[in-house]
């Protein structure tokens, strides 16, 4: 069953005021801009410090290996080769050295690959901020034009 509607039918629902759907008010468009500006601003420092402590993670580690590597040497120069089994474990010692340089070597290479993940962000967030203020200076002036 089909209702007809017409223009003489009552709705069901009123509009108290049809011409203000949205609130257009110019402390409603500085609002919700300044909170995305703020939002943004939170996400550019929070990836400052995520740079700031992967590059702290990555001296720490770079230093605890040449702590480590520094250890084995002087365990090297102070110990003398007595029997065969010594020399095994010289260049066993020696080997770990090695192992320790490719892990400094590996993490300077993630330190950076991070880094620059992290810099690509940052620079996006900057660009959306730099965009939503340019918006919002322009809608003010607009507001200001209008009055």
């Amino acid at each position: 069953m089909e209702k007809d509607i017409s223009l003489n039918e009552k709705t069901s629902f009123k509009l108290e005021n049809p011409e203000k759907l949205w609130n257009t008010s110019e402390e409603s468009f500085q609002k919700v801009g300044k909170e995305q500006v703020d939002s943004l601003r939170k996400l550019i420092k929070e990836v400052n410090e995520q740079i700031s402590n992967r590059e702290v993670l990555s001296k720490n580690i770079f230093h605890e290996c040449e702590i480590l590597k520094t250890d084995i040497n002087t365990f090297i120069g102070e110990s003398k080769v007595v029997d065969p089994t010594d020399s095994k474990e010289r260049t066993a010692l020696r080997q770990k050295q090695i192992e320790l340089a490719e892990l400094q070597l590996n993490e300077k290479i993630s330190c950076w690959k991070d880094i620059a993940l992290l810099k690509k962000e940052l620079r996006e967030y900057q660009k959306e901020l730099e965009d939503r203020e340019e918006r919002m200076n322009m809608l003010d002036k607009i507001l200001e034009d209008k009055e």
